[in-house]
C-alpha cells in the first residue's frame, strides 16, 4: 500500500540520523499514554459521529501502532510486519466459518466460538488463575466488566438482573452505615462494591457501562453550560448565582435534553 509505505517513510526518518530528538529519545513505556490518550479521543469521535474528526483520530491511534512497531524493530524485538502476520493468522484462526469448514447459524454462535478459540490460545501462555490475563491498566469500569465477562463464563454469575438490584440496594445501606461511622477506609470499600454492583447490572442489561457514563457526562456538561450561558448573559460568574435560580435553569434544560 503506497500510503503505507509513506508513513512508514516518515517515521523511519523521524527516528533516523538526522531525525526529530523527541520521536528518536521514546522508548514503549513513554509513549504508552499518548496511546491511551489517543484510544479515548477515537471514541469521543464515535460517540459524537463527526466523520472528519474520525477519519483524523483512527490515523493518531494508527500512527502509534506504528510507533511502537518501530521502537521494536530498532530494539531487534518485532517488526510490523510481524504484527500485521500475527493479526492475520489470528483473525482467520478465529473464523473458521469464513476460512475453514466450520458452520454457524448467526452472530451469536460467531461470538461464542470466538471465546472458545480465544481461550484456547490462552490455555497455551500457560496463565495459572482465570483473572491473570486481565490488563491492570485498564480503566476501573471496564476493568471491573472483564472480571465480570470472564467469571460468568464459568458459571459465577447471577441469574437475574433483579438480584444485581437487591445487591446495589444492600450497597447501598452499607455504604450509609460507614458513613455513619465516619470510617473513610470502609466508605471508599462501599464504594466501590455499589459501582462493582452498578457495572454487575449493566452488564446483565447488555448495557456498556463506560458508554451509558460518557452519554450521563455529556449530559450533565450540556446542561451546566446553560446555566453558565445565563451567568454570561447576565455578567456574573455562577458562582454568584441563587442556588435555586441554578436548580431552575438545570429543570428547564432536562426539559430540552
Amino acid at each position: 500500500m503506497e500510503a503505507l509505505d509513506r508513513l512508514l517513510d516518515i517515521m523511519d526518518i523521524l527516528r533516523g540520523p538526522g531525525g526529530c530528538p523527541w520521536d528518536i529519545e521514546q522508548d514503549h513505556k513513554s509513549i504508552m499514554k499518548c496511546l491511551i490518550e489517543e484510544t479515548y479521543e477515537l471514541a469521543d469521535a464515535i460517540e459524537e459521529d463527526d466523520v472528519d474528526v474520525l477519519k483524523e483520530e483512527l490515523g493518531d491511534v494508527f500512527l502509534q501502532v506504528v510507533f511502537h512497531s518501530a521502537i521494536a524493530r530498532d530494539n531487534h524485538r518485532f517488526t510490523l510486519d510481524e504484527v500485521i502476520n500475527e493479526l492475520c493468522d489470528k483473525l482467520i484462526y478465529r473464523h473458521p466459518h469464513v476460512f475453514g469448514d466450520a458452520s454457524v447459524r448467526d452472530s451469536s454462535e460467531v461470538i461464542k466460538n470466538w471465546e472458545k478459540l480465544k481461550r484456547k490460545e490462552n490455555s497455551k501462555k500457560q496463565r495459572e488463575f482465570i483473572l491473570s490475563g486481565i490488563p491492570n491498566t485498564l480503566p476501573a469500569l471496564l476493568n471491573a466488566l472483564k472480571i465480570q465477562s470472564i467469571v460468568s463464563r464459568v458459571g459465577f454469575d447471577w441469574e437475574n438482573p433483579e438480584g444485581v438490584v437487591d445487591k446495589i440496594r444492600e450497597e447501598i445501606q452499607e455504604l450509609g452505615e460507614a458513613m455513619e461511622a465516619k470510617n473513610e477506609d470502609q466508605v471508599e470499600d462501599e464504594i466501590g462494591d455499589l459501582m462493582f454492583s452498578v457495572v454487575n447490572l449493566a452488564r446483565l442489561l447488555k448495557i456498556d457501562p463506560e458508554a451509558a457514563l460518557r452519554r450521563t457526562n455529556k449530559k450533565f456538561s450540556q446542561r451546566f453550560y446553560e446555566i453558565e450561558k445565563v451567568a454570561k448573559q447576565r455578567g456574573i460568574k455562577v458562582s454568584e448565582m441563587a442556588m435555586a435560580e441554578k436548580d431552575r435553569i438545570w429543570e428547564d434544560a432536562k426539559k430540552k435534553i
